[in-house]
């Protein structure tokens, strides 16, 4: 730390949620003076204007060496993004353990040695995006804090196997880590990506674009969501949050919105007219059907919302924040 400056460390930064946190960052929504951001991740990063200084480094986590030339710069923050998405994990089992478990165990060992170097004082807060994919059916109506993690996915196994190491990385001293759980980040701006949930973007973000947009689910699925916005914004409130209040229970489920495909392409309707939802062709995909059958619909995250996680209070806001951020505020 340079005097009372932080050193920022984004693992995954070059992905859209990285991307919307180095704006952030940048924009000085962190909260306390910045040093340096370095955004790392496997193809080089778009760098934000930034009134401190800005860099970007490429390399892969699941390679030890890599991930100890990152630690090596001992940062301030580390917020641990980088991952393959879920319907990518599920179909390479090989890469998506290689890169989202021991991907993230070479990290933390990597900063347990600098810990240890350091004579421990070097103790970074650690900030993890995980995901509501380590839950898994059969599920009560709303999931709530004490609900047990029983991943029945690769993806979900991979993020919840993190969770345990930050967990107990931090009970040792080697790190103070947070484990964020989102949910479905949408509407994601850009080209669809790998991850089974894409369609949840693509039948707003499509349409809104002119363009046509496959639905593989029926239109009864629920889902729990939240943006772009909120996801860089819980990751921001991770890094300035009092550990202290977490105890030992590590790992948050994140605020979001509950709604079924159908009150989406509603508020798509209300905000976009019936032109735009003509754009959305049910097309059904059995293997897609498979792996969101068994993803969480609807939470009670009380203890992240009387930490003061915030996001929004239903679809529509969603679909608008997209426009505003994305499209100028012009559908």
């Amino acid at each position: 730390m340079a005097g009372n400056h932080q050193t920022i460390l984004i693992l995954g930064g070059g992905g859209m949620v990285g991307q919307k946190l180095a704006g952030q960052i940048a924009a000085g929504k962190l909260g306390t003076p910045v040093s340096e951001m370095l955004l790392h991740d496997i193809q080089e990063a778009a760098l934000p204007a930034a009134e401190f200084k800005v860099h970007a480094t490429t390399g892969n986590i699941a390679d030890r060496s890599e991930a100890e030339r990152m630690a090596a710069q001992r940062p301030d923050i580390v917020f641990h993004l980088a991952a393959i998405v879920s319907g990518d994990a599920e179909a390479n089992f090989e890469k998506g353990w290689d890169i989202n478990a021991r991907g993230s165990w070479h990290l933390l060992e990597a900063i347990r040695a600098e810990h240890e170097a350091s004579g421990g004082s070097y103790v970074p807060r650690f900030v993890f995006t995980s995901s509501i994919a380590v839950f898994g059916a059969p599920f009560p109506e709303k999931i709530g804090d004490e609900f047990l993690c029983a991943p029945q996915t690769s993806y979900g196994a991979q993020k919840a196997m993190t969770e345990l190491l930050v967990a107990d990385y931090s009970r040792k001293g080697f790190i103070d880590g947070i484990s964020i759980r989102l949910p479905t980040i949408c509407v994601r701006p850009g080209k669809p990506n790998l991850a089974a949930s894409s369609f949840f973007s693509g039948i707003i973000r499509e349409p809104l674009n002119g363009e046509r947009a496959i639905l593989p689910v029926p239109e009864e699925t629920r889902h729990w969501h939240a943006s772009p916005r909120s996801a860089a914004g819980f990751l921001v409130h991770a890094a300035n949050l009092d550990t202290a209040l977490l105890g030992g229970r590590r790992s948050l489920n994140m605020p979001g919105v509950s709604c079924t495909v159908a009150e989406q392409i509603e508020a798509l309707r209300k905000i976009a007219g019936e032109d735009a939802v003509k754009l959305i062709e049910p097309k059904p995909d059995e293997t897609i059907m498979g792996i969101v059958a068994n993803w969480p619909r609807d939470f009670d995250p009380a203890r992240a919302v009387e930490l003061g996680f915030k996001a929004e209070q239903n679809f529509e806001e969603i679909i608008r924040i997209y426009i505003e951020d994305e499209l100028g505020g012009k559908a």
